[in-house]
This record gives C-alpha cells, sequence and structure tokens, in this order.
C-alpha cells in the first residue's frame, strides 16, 4: 500500500480530461430520486434503492403514527461524509437560505462507524469523519421532495461527496459511497444509482470530473491532516464521551475543539457555526429545480 502522500500525489496528478472521459462512457443523468439522500433498510447495500425515498415517503402518509415510528426505527439513517470546513459553508447557506442560526449540530453528526452504545444506550468511542445531520425519518436534513422530486435545499454548498455521487475514485485513502462498484472505467468507479447508463453532456462530465478529482485529493489532505492530529488521550479528557478526530484535530459531538486539558474548553469555541439554530431537523425553503445529484 502507497503511503498517504504518495497517493495524494497521484490524486493531484489526475487528468481531468481521463476522468469526464470515463464518466462520459459510463454515462449518468440525476432522476431526482431522492435515493442518495435518504435512509435505507438494513439488508440494502447503502443507500434507498433507485425511487424508493419516493415511495417510502408516499406510504408513509398512509400509515398511522405506530406504523410511522416502526418504519424509522427499521431503517438506516443516510451517511454522507463532509469535511469540517463543509459543515460551516452549508451552516453559512442555509442562514442565507432561510434566515435563523445554524450550529455545528444543525449540519453534522459524528460518522456512526466505530461508535458503539454505552451503558446508558448513548452513542460512545471515537470516530473519524463527520456525516450530514439526519431527520427522523434517517433522511439527509437538507432534503425536501415536491411532486414526487427530491432536491437539496442547500443545493449550490453541498459537500463534495455529494456533488460527485455515484462515482469515486480508486485511490488507497479515498472513500466510497457504501455498497461495491457497479460500473468500473478506468480509475472511475461507479456505485449503485438509477441514473447511471444515461447519456451526458461533456460540459456536464466535465465539471462532474473536476468535482471527482477534487474530492480525492481533499479526501487524501484531510485523512494526512487526520493523522498528524491524532492525538490518543484526547478520550480521556471527555469523560467518555464521542470523540470526532478530524483534520483540524479532535472535537466533541457538538463540534467544540479538545484542547490540552478540559478547563482550556470554551463553552461554544468551535461548536457555533453561525449561531443556534435549535434541533436543526426542520429547513424550510424551496430548494428550487434542481436535483440532488445534478
Amino acid at each position: 500500500m502507497e503511503s498517504l502522500e504518495a497517493e495524494l500525489a497521484r490524486a493531484r496528478g489526475l487528468d481531468a480530461g481521463d476522468l469526464a472521459d470515463a464518466i462520459e462512457s459510463i454515462g449518468f443523468e440525476c432522476t431526482r430520486c431522492g435515493g442518495c439522500c435518504t435512509g435505507y433498510a438494513p439488508d440494502e447495500p447503502g443507500g434507498a434503492p433507485a425511487g424508493e425515498g419516493v415511495d417510502e415517503r408516499d406510504e408513509r402518509d398512509e400509515r398511522d403514527e405506530r406504523d410511522e415510528r416502526d418504519e424509522r426505527d427499521e431503517r438506516e439513517p443516510h451517511t454522507a461524509t463532509v469535511f469540517p470546513d463543509e459543515v460551516r459553508e452549508v451552516a453559512d447557506a442555509a442562514e442565507v437560505e432561510f434566515g435563523g442560526s445554524y450550529d455545528w449540530r444543525d449540519v453534522a453528526r459524528p460518522m456512526p462507524f466505530g461508535l458503539s452504545p454505552d451503558e446508558e444506550g448513548a452513542p460512545a468511542g471515537e470516530t473519524f469523519e463527520w456525516a450530514l445531520a439526519t431527520d427522523e425519518c434517517g433522511d439527509c436534513t437538507f432534503y425536501e421532495e415536491e411532486g414526487g422530486r427530491g432536491a437539496c435545499t442547500v443545493h449550490d454548498a453541498r459537500p463534495l461527496i455529494c456533488r460527485t455521487y455515484p462515482f469515486s475514485v480508486a485511490l488507497d485513502g479515498t472513500s466510497q459511497p457504501m455498497g461495491e462498484a457497479v460500473d468500473t472505467e478506468g480509475i472511475v468507479r461507479a456505485h449503485e444509482c438509477e441514473g447511471l447508463g444515461r447519456d451526458i453532456t461533456r460540459d456536464d462530465a466535465e465539471a462532474l470530473a473536476a468535482a471527482l478529482k477534487e474530492r480525492a485529493v481533499r479526501e487524501l489532505e484531510e485523512a494526512i491532516g487526520v493523522r498528524d492530529n491524532y492525538d490518543p488521550a484526547a478520550s480521556d479528557r471527555t469523560g467518555g464521551d464521542v470523540v470526532v478526530f478530524d483534520s483540524e484535530g479532535p472535537k466533541k459531538a457538538d463540534g467544540t475543539p479538545i484542547n490540552g486539558s478540559e478547563g482550556d474548553e470554551g463553552a461554544g469555541d468551535g461548536s457555533e457555526v453561525g449561531g443556534n439554530a435549535g434541533d436543526g431537523s426542520e429547513v424550510g425553503g424551496n430548494a428550487g429545480d434542481e436535483g440532488p445529484g445534478d
């Protein structure tokens, strides 16, 4: 396995034109099904199957409150990796779009992988990524549907993982959507999505390729930052609470940095991203006509 620095050099050297050729060969058009933005059933490889986000919501309208609760309990929440600076960008965009203020917890939550419940059932342990926040149904909190079509309410500020779905690049140290690739072309991998195989314009393929290269570089830079800033004693300073290690150093679940000692931590340091928006599960507004993956 190559070092992270070697993989980063490879990522920076990727030819965006070659990536665009691969994307054009595979083909893609977002159908706004919402599958990449919604929760999924435990037996699914990751992300709701094509169209399920829409169908599930229509069915829930016809169920009583108890059935809705049971349905939510059976589905795994949507997980999409978000970088620390992207958390701030999404919060800023949400404030402009909807008014009010958004804190870190309104935008992101600790990635659940690596965490386990403590004696009281609360998450505990260490994780190395942030995931976009989800609502009580397990859907991305910035996802909405109108007329059976999905949309992102912070479309212009959506993270790179959302901009580039369903594609990834085959470089060590980079991430991929949950589930195996269903198609490959050179270094480009395509993951489950009903929009695959559809015609894509050259301009759209080039824009997607540029974002895909940027994401690969950013993921490796983040991985190097996590490695270099890892503090094995951070968990001892939180009293057993969740610790998220990102490229900026260890943080609590609310985004507050974990400094050298418990007394060094400010009550609001790092946790406020434009203020306090409450529980973060309600995001109003109209995203317009853009699809989640456009």
